[in-house]
């Protein structure tokens, strides 16, 4: 089964995407910051990323752009609460394949992880 792992400072954040996540069998990881979510990657090797922007010690910008400077190709989307087009544009020039508004629909949420694992495949 896929591993995907989140990365988020809020833990209800975590836990309500991870509850969403489950339902479809996935193994969850969980990260509090970008420094944590970086270590999980390079131990773990996920299928998927999602990441939060906000967050203290390494935000999602930096995770981003620390993934492309290790050419780390791990799909990552974005969940945010940042709705300004700027962070979004920012998002996927670093390489991000998804950008979704927090809080995240369950169904959002499950359709863009399914597309992102099923064209690894």
């Amino acid at each position: 089964m896929a591993m995907v792992l989140i990365i988020d400072d809020a833990a209800f954040s975590r836990r309500m995407i991870r509850k969403f996540l489950q339902a479809d069998g996935y193994e969850i990881l969980e990260a509090a910051n970008g420094r944590e979510g970086l270590e999980m990657v390079h131990n773990h090797k996920p299928n998927c990323v999602l990441a939060d922007l906000l967050m203290p010690d390494m935000d999602g910008f930096e995770f981003l752009k620390a993934m492309q400077d290790k050419e780390l190709k791990i799909p990552t989307i974005i969940i945010s609460a940042d709705i300004q087009d700027g962070a979004r544009n920012q998002s996927y020039n670093l390489g991000a394949v998804n950008f979704i508004n927090k809080p995240p629909k369950e169904n959002e949420l499950r359709k863009a992880v399914q597309e992102v694992l099923n064209s690894k495949e």
